[in-house]
């Protein structure tokens, strides 16, 4: 990853340091946001919030709040920038809010590839020339794309023996048993220098794949690599993906051509996705379910603790000498509890504290790096309303929304957040239920925006300081 063992990679840091250098020395800043997350946790819905609430703030809509106040209130148009000649699909906002807008509405498709799309806003500016001037103008790229790709970020410093030696270590455990058992039996039974017969090859690829799609569908764990193996992209399957972790020791054939796969994917993956993308975007918001990891119990709440510190750690926080060279590397990252309007009011400031203890080491490293940090609780579209249950014989919080099952309204209790990881005992007696809640039906066109849970905060936060 270094820009000394990649010069090509160091000059176009350089020549994104300038870029950035010029356009604020002319009142013309960009920001890039990338906007990435553990799978499920809400990706495109959050991305469709926040673009449709932002080209109602420059409609004059009271939209968000809190970023209207960290702009000082000079925000005065917010407009999509035409299509050029990128290279990437363009984020489909018009195609999202028509789902939503649908009767019955539904949420729009998860992501499956690449996405982008840039937004200008005008803002008033501050300095006494500004009758001169005019006003000022700020791009926001942002960047989407499918969460299992940002697992594979640790792989980018793990060799193959490593990488197996973690994987199946990982994949042991024993709330892996009921979806891994065939695979690790595969792999146990092979012997040391087996050849890499075709077949063979297949077979294992076969049991893998299928062994995480089982982990990710029926268990609700995250911690799953490679990331292409459970979403190709547009290109689909290729012979690049066709490897699987071996047990320590082996030899022969097929552990020369499992390490060999390995390699190229992982160089690929470098030179394809993190390289030309990750690498340019200075802002980060990382998307997770924490409520959902807390419904599949335990060992996916475990395993979704590990995925959050192995991305942490893979994130370049910034702040050394090379990225002040070049101006390239994150400035702000914020963590973010998404679906918070599945739980009542009083509730989420548990959910904010049960992420940020998730996250406590990545941010005492972030911030000693010099790279702002900060932990959220929103819902990018706000489909319950605050109301109170009877649990006992005694009152509770709870949450009314329309049940995505059956199409009818329902008070739901969810059961206690826990304000720090559960102990051993929770889980034994713990209740918490996550039903999962129909979309409010919304304008097509997006003109009153889009109604949400914290995202004005969470903009605030990530790009007030240059607004």
């Amino acid at each position: 990853m270094s820009g000394l063992a990649d010069p090509f990679g160091l000059l176009r840091d350089a020549a994104y340091g300038a870029e950035r250098l010029g356009r604020s020395l002319i009142g013309q800043d960009r920001i890039r946001l990338a906007v990435t997350g553990l799978t499920r946790a809400g990706k495109t819905v959050f991305l469709t919030s926040l673009l449709a609430n932002l080209l109602a703030a420059g409609r004059g809509q009271r939209t968000l709040p809190a970023l209207e106040r960290a702009a000082g209130g000079r925000l005065r148009a917010v407009r999509p920038v035409p299509a050029g000649i990128e290279g990437l699909p363009r984020f489909d906002v018009a195609a999202h809010l028509a789902a939503l807008a649908a009767d019955p509405p539904a949420w729009p498709a998860r992501t499956e590839d690449l996405s982008t799309l840039e937004l200008t806003l005008e803002l008033d500016r501050q300095s006494m020339l500004a009758g001169l001037l005019g006003t000022r103008s700020v791009t926001l790229e942002l960047l989407d794309y499918p969460g299992e790709w940002l697992l594979d970020l640790p792989m980018l410093n793990q060799d193959f023996p490593g990488w197996s030696a973690a994987t199946l270590a990982r994949l042991r455990r024993p709330g892996h048993a009921a979806a891994m058992g065939a695979f690790l039996g595969f792999v146990d039974s092979l012997p040391p220098g087996v050849a890499a017969e075709d077949s063979l090859v297949q077979r294992g690829f076969a049991l893998y794949r299928d062994a995480l799609r089982g982990c990710r569908d029926r268990l609700g764990f995250r911690f799953l690599q490679p990331g292409r193996v459970l979403n190709p992209g547009p290109r689909g399957e290729t012979p690049l993906l066709w490897f699987f972790p071996l047990p320590p020791g082996a030899r022969g054939g097929l552990a020369g051509l499992m390490a060999e796969r390995h390699r190229a994917y992982v160089e690929a993956q470098r030179r394809e996705f993190f390289e030309p993308y990750f690498r340019r975007f200075e802002r980060q918001a990382v998307l997770v379910d924490v409520l959902g990891a807390l419904h599949a119990g335990q060992a996916a709440f475990d395993d979704t603790a590990e995925a959050l510190a192995a991305i942490a750690e893979a994130l370049r926080y910034g702040g050394g000498w090379l990225d002040w060279l070049t101006g390239v590397g994150v400035d702000r990252v914020a963590f973010v509890a998404t679906k918070a309007d599945h739980v009542p009011a009083r509730q989420r400031d548990a959910l904010s504290s049960l992420l940020g203890h998730l996250v406590a080491a990545p941010q005492r490293r972030a911030t000693g790096a010099g790279v702002t940090t900060s932990v959220h609780a929103l819902a990018a579209v706000r489909c319950t309303e605050d109301d109170v249950a009877t649990l006992d014989g005694r009152p509770v919080a709870a949450v009314r929304g329309v049940l995505l099952s059956s199409g009818r309204s329902a008070k739901v209790y969810p059961g206690e957040i826990p304000l720090r990881p559960p102990e051993p005992g929770f889980w034994d007696h713990g209740f918490f239920e996550m039903p999962e809640f129909q979309p409010p039906r919304l304008d097509r066109e997006g003109g009153a925006g889009v109604p949400h849970l914290g995202l004005d905060a969470l903009l605030a936060a990530l790009i007030g300081d240059v607004l």
